[in-house]
């Protein structure tokens, strides 16, 4: 071979390395670029996503205030049991709520009842009807 083929053929192979060098950068950081917006687009997910942080604590928030609502029914309800085996056990609590909710009384014994509210219009015509 002669020494100009030489020198062209380490041409070609010199293009040919530079080439697939420059080639080799501009995958990288095409490579770089795709994983940099797959990254912030999966922290953007697990961020406002369906099932995502917000969405977390807003369940979490919910819970407990679900948690205290089933507390509170649960003493309402063994307070609500309580009263019902008094009821059924205790003459004395059977005979309280005879008297105060349906305002039963013993042969002999006069019940009165106050008004809570005071009446209106016909007290101011009973006051003023004595000076005639």
């Amino acid at each position: 071979m002669s020494a100009a083929g030489k020198n062209s053929e380490q041409v070609k192979g010199g293009v040919i390395q530079r080439a697939s060098a420059v080639l080799y950068r501009v995958r990288r950081r095409i490579a770089t670029g795709l994983g940099i917006v797959l990254v912030l687009f999966l922290a953007y997910h697990v961020v406002f996503g369906r099932n995502g942080l917000n969405n977390y604590e807003q369940k979490r928030v919910q819970n407990r205030e679900l948690q205290k609502q089933i507390e509170s029914l649960e003493q309402q309800n063994q307070q609500l049991k309580d009263h019902d085996a008094r009821l059924k056990n205790d003459p004395d609590a059977i005979e309280f709520e005879a008297r105060e909710k349906l305002h039963y009384a013993r042969p002999g014994e006069v019940i009165y009842t106050l008004n809570d509210q005071p009446q209106t219009g016909n007290s101011n015509t009973a006051a003023g009807s004595t000076s005639k």
